[in-house]
């Protein structure tokens, strides 16, 4: 008890090592997200606290530059393109001053080629490893998963956008709010943009309608993000429902940018995992299908695991059966389709159906979305919780499980993690982590828990484009779930994705316990999407490295709660 108490304490200090993220949140430039930012630097400095200014955009507001007197500025990173000099954050003289913390604004901002990073928002994940805090501003419209919401609303297509994971993932929000006629008073005053743009603003992004529709979007994702927060305790999760949310891809299908971003909202509301699953038909194989059809296909995917979706792809000749019998093994409650083609007359006559019509007749307590995404000028409605939760059927009620499921490490040990310096391939892979969890869980080779997993890829490779692979299988007469983890950094060379795969997480689970695989996997996919912990894991050298790193992130979940 006295030594778990002391690596306890162990991890608490790592913890303490990583800086902090706070972000000033904003509907619209000109609500005084900067200025919050730079006033809090004043007190922070006036407290004694070693604050810098690692970039300010003052955007010519007089307010705003006076408010820079006094601060120690770092001087910015001066890179020529295209015949032009542009200047970007210099991360390497951040860490190099290494101050306590730095105020870095526009999070969602594009950096100019030849930076170390294509977006702002992955220099301050960088700083942030080094233990420096960092303040910031952004405004909502730069989240990937309003994009469709937003240019419904304004007719504006955002182009800076970062992945929703950076706003959750933030230690502190502060809403930066003004009413809209305030704002519109500043915007005519000059004090948010030059004479000269005023009335071209006026007459589009900042229209009265604009703004309120961008505002209520804020609030509402403030609280949504405070509501996700107070249930994400770990000590207060409980075993997955079946309302875990799927969005159904298709290789040819309209907008599916359109889908994936209205299913990472409705999960974000439901708090729930959520899955983008692509079935390929005999029809699909990418020896069938044309380039500009796989690149769309994996464009499509890539952009899901941006989002925070579990991704999966399947083969099969049934889409349908294939789909309603993955929402029964995942515990999946909605289920997200696009609008269907015409079922042309002479289908209708033997009747035939289309796949969203099939899905509508033969599932069976779920819920079945179907978006309009034939017209690209439409954007779907922001999902309202109250509008899909509905009782879960009279079989699947589930047992309070406490903490059973919090975590990822209580499923694993240092025994069931293996490092390879060398390329290896997808079958030694499977093989020597099954081999792992087997011995590490005590697990009898007669349960055949490779050939299960084995079986399972042949449905659909669960390694995946962006660099990570989850083999999984439930197992008839497993007791408990057990996780292998393969950190590879040759890669495995008989697997075609576009980033080489370094992360394979292989789950066992009892097949009488479906929560249990759905729990592990959305851990999983949390982990994976931490770029920090990723980073960290594939730096070591030995398992229990790697084991306690897992631990660690395990606690900054627990430990850094909204105002953490």
């Amino acid at each position: 008890m006295a030594l778990d108490r002391a690596d306890s304490f162990l991890r608490m200090i790592r913890r303490s090592q990583r800086g902090r993220l706070k972000i000033y949140l904003g509907y619209a430039a000109g609500v005084g997200k900067t200025f919050s930012m730079l006033l809090e630097g004043h007190r922070l400095r006036n407290e004694g606290i070693d604050v810098v200014v690692g970039l300010v955009e003052t955007h010519g507001r007089p307010e705003t530059a006076k408010l820079l007197e006094g601060l120690e500025v770092i001087p910015r990173r001066r890179i020529e393109y295209r015949g032009i000099t542009l200047e970007e954050t210099d991360v390497d003289a951040i860490l190099k001053r290494r101050p306590q913390i730095v105020l870095i604004d526009e999070l969602a901002h594009t950096n100019v080629p030849g930076n170390r990073h294509p977006k702002r928002y992955q220099d301050v994940q960088d700083i942030l490893a080094q233990g420096i805090h960092v303040i910031t501003t952004m405004n909502v419209q730069h989240l990937e998963s309003l994009y469709d919401i937003v240019e419904h609303t304004s007719g504006i297509k955002v182009h800076e956008r970062l992945p929703d994971s950076v706003l959750v993932e933030a230690d502190e929000i502060v809403n930066v709010d003004i009413t809209t006629e305030d704002l519109n008073v500043r915007l005519k005053e000059g004090k948010v943009y030059p004479l000269e743009r005023i009335e071209r603003a006026m007459a589009n992004f900042f229209k009265k309608t604009n703004l309120e529709q961008l505002r209520e979007l804020t609030l509402r994702e403030l609280a949504s993000q405070i509501d996700l927060r107070s249930r994400e305790e770990p000590e207060k999760e409980l075993a997955a429902t079946p309302d875990q949310v799927m969005v159904c891809l298709s290789s040819k299908g309209p907008n599916s940018e359109k889908l994936l971003r209205y299913g990472s909202r409705l999960a974000g509301r439901l708090n729930r995992n959520w899955y983008a699953v692509y079935v390929q038909t005999p029809s699909e194989e990418p020896v069938v299908i044309d380039a500009q059809t796989q690149r769309m296909v994996s464009e499509t995917l890539t952009l899901a695991k941006m989002l925070g979706a579990i991704v999966f792809t399947f083969k099969g000749e049934d889409i349908v059966k294939t789909i309603l019998q993955f929402a029964k093994e995942y515990r999946v409650g909605h289920i997200i389709i696009g609008s269907p083609e015409k079922t042309p007359l002479w289908k209708r006559v033997f009747g035939k159906s289309s796949v969203a019509e099939r899905l509508v007749q033969e599932a069976r307590g779920v819920t079945v979305v179907m978006l309009d995404t034939k017209k690209a000028d439409q954007a779907p409605p922001v999902p309202r919780e109250e509008r899909f939760i509905k009782e879960a059927p009279s079989d699947a009620s589930l047992p309070d499980s406490g903490t059973e499921y919090a975590t990822l490490s209580r499923f694993m040990s240092p025994e069931s993690i293996l490092i390879w310096e060398k390329p290896v391939t997808k079958d030694d892979l499977l093989c020597a982590l099954t081999e792992a969890a087997e011995r590490s869980g005590s697990i009898g080779r007669n349960l055949k828990c490779l050939e299960s997993l084995q079986e399972r890829e042949r449905q659909g490779s669960t390694f995946l484009n962006e660099g990570v692979a989850y083999p999984h299988a439930r197992i008839p007469g497993l007791r408990a779930a057990h996780v292998a983890l393969g950190l590879t950094h040759g890669g495995v060379f008989d697997v075609s994705t576009e980033k080489p795969i370094e992360c394979v997480f292989l789950i066992l689970s009892p097949l009488e316990n479906p929560d249990i695989q759905v729990e592990i996997l959305g851990l999983a996919s949390r982990a994976a999407q931490d770029r920090q912990l990723m980073e960290k894991m594939m730096s070591v050298s030995r398992p229990e490295d790697a084991f306690r790193d897992i631990q660690d992130w395990e606690l900054s979940r627990e430990s850094g709660e909204l105002n953490g």
